[in-house]
């Protein structure tokens, strides 16, 4: 992330496929991402899937930003989330994601004029999509967490209209997955702090 930005022209934009611990792990990923609030316009991430862009049980996200030249105050003021995650099945040979299902997310996105924006989730439309979040809520957040998300799991009140058994079982192997792939990376962490303890000993 680091890198793109610095190749970035000032008022260009870039968006960038990353996996869902960049967006919640603390540490150097929490430096990144109040960094890159501060010093770019950070002003859409879409929430997408498992196994689209990564391996399956990884989910995805795609961060949009323009890069912005030094300043006292945050470049960024509102992030646009659009969650194409709850509630949404794929599966690769079944149900393939394909362009026209992010139609919505595109008609929304409004990239000729993004300051023309209007949110489709509200108190009345609890299914909507598309919400706003300010810097100012973002910065306070544990972690400065981006992992943002407010519609409900259908799946979880909704017995009635589950999802195909095949579906199931893949999100099932899904989340095993992403439970595990979180496993590995808190070992590398561990051992990683390890071994730098044992060079500071010697």
């Amino acid at each position: 992330m680091q890198h793109i930005k610095t190749q970035l022209k000032i008022n260009w934009g870039a968006a960038v496929v990353l996996p869902d611990n960049i967006f919640f792990e603390g540490g150097a990923g929490e430096e990144v991402r109040k960094q890159l609030m501060k010093t770019a316009e950070l002003h859409t991430i879409l929430r997408l899937s498992t196994g689209i862009f990564y391996a399956q049980g990884v989910k995805a996200n795609v961060e949009f930003f323009n890069n912005k030249p030094a300043n006292k105050e945050a470049w960024t003021k509102d992030i646009w989330f659009y969650d194409y995650r709850t509630n949404v099945h794929h599966t690769p040979k079944k149900n393939p994601m394909r362009q026209e299902h992010l139609s919505e997310f595109i008609e929304l996105y409004n990239g000729k004029n993004i300051s023309k924006r209007k949110e489709t989730w509200s108190e009345e439309n609890e299914d909507g999509r598309w919400k706003k979040y300010s810097y100012d809520d973002i910065i306070k957040r544990d972690k400065t967490s981006l992992d943002i998300f407010w519609l409900k799991d259908k799946s979880l009140t909704d017995l009635d209209n589950l999802p195909d058994s095949d579906i199931l079982a893949l999100e099932i192997i899904e989340n095993i997955e992403s439970g595990l792939n979180s496993f590995r990376e808190i070992m590398e962490t561990i051992n990683g702090e390890t071994k730098a303890n044992c060079l500071i000993l010697k």
